[in-house]
């Protein structure tokens, strides 16, 4: 089996991922290869994890991720740096076990008819102004849904519901649903202002659009990074036909998970 190592630059995490090198190594069935691998680790948390995801984006479809986190609970690791032992021989009995979880399609299309930029989210993708409020008309399909102002708009994915979504006061969907949601942050609403004020969740037959009308130049991230800043004429969002894997040795049921991560009374076995 081919491995990749895709670490932080924490000290605990360079150690991590020093140890997991050496046994890898040592291992006559397991190989490293960090330009062909069918198995990517991240040693760190879920920004670790999500640089990983971004950095073999075009061969997600091939390999399925682990995640080591050397810190404070992560939400997509499941393994804790004392266990490197453990994950290994799980490694050696490998039979191709699997859970995914679906991914966010944006395509961003330019004023004055430049070629689309096309991205792919595993959290979740935000539209915010770099100054004052942003104006936008929301599509929902082709239906003009609300005209919304405010400090931006947030579109994510049902394992991204538990991210910057959640913060916003978006609802938390499980993975096993194929959605995504589009939450509100900081909308203004007044006599002359409306919008729904609630997050949305859209079903696998829609899509959503957003026509940013503010004069003032509009953000767009994908899953915190910034992907543009030049004048887009509309963004559009849908569930991607492709999947994020990662490799079932352990990875807890969901609810468990987002109740261990945000209320801490879950027991950490299943």
């Amino acid at each position: 089996m081919r491995i990749a190592i895709y670490s932080n630059l924490g000290e605990t995490s360079n150690i991590v991922a020093t140890s997991l090198r050496k046994q890898i190594e040592k291992s006559q069935d397991l190989n490293i290869d960090g330009l062909n691998p069918e198995i990517v680790i991240s040693v760190g948390g879920d920004g670790t994890l999500l640089s990983a995801f971004h950095h073999y984006q075009d061969i997600s479809d091939k390999v399925r991720f682990i995640g080591i986190h050397t810190g404070h609970l992560g939400f997509y690791t499941d393994w804790r740096d004392y266990e490197v032992n453990d994950l290994v021989a799980s490694l050696r009995n490998d039979n191709g076990q699997s859970v995914t979880y679906p991914l966010l399609d944006i395509k961003v299309n330019y004023v004055g008819g430049d070629s689309p930029d096309i991205g792919l989210a595993l959290n979740e993708s935000t539209l915010k102004q770099i100054s004052g409020s942003m104006v936008a008309d929301v599509y929902i399909k082709d239906f003009l849904f609300e005209g919304f102002r405010g400090d931006g708009l947030c579109v994510s994915t049902p394992s991204g519901s538990t991210a910057y979504n959640k913060s916003v006061g978006g609802a938390i969907i499980n993975p096993r649903l194929n959605a995504i949601q589009i939450a509100e942050i900081s909308s203004i609403n007044n006599r002359v202002f409306r919008t729904l004020g609630s997050p949305l969740i859209v079903a696998p037959d829609e899509w959503i659009k957003i026509v940013p009308k503010s004069t003032n130049r509009t953000i767009l991230t994908c899953d915190h990074q910034v992907i543009t800043t030049r004048k887009m004429a509309s963004v559009e969002y849908r569930i991607s036909q492709k999947r994020i894997s990662f490799a079932q040795y352990r990875h807890k049921q969901f609810w468990r998970r987002v109740s261990n991560s945000f209320i801490g009374e879950a027991d950490l076995d299943d």
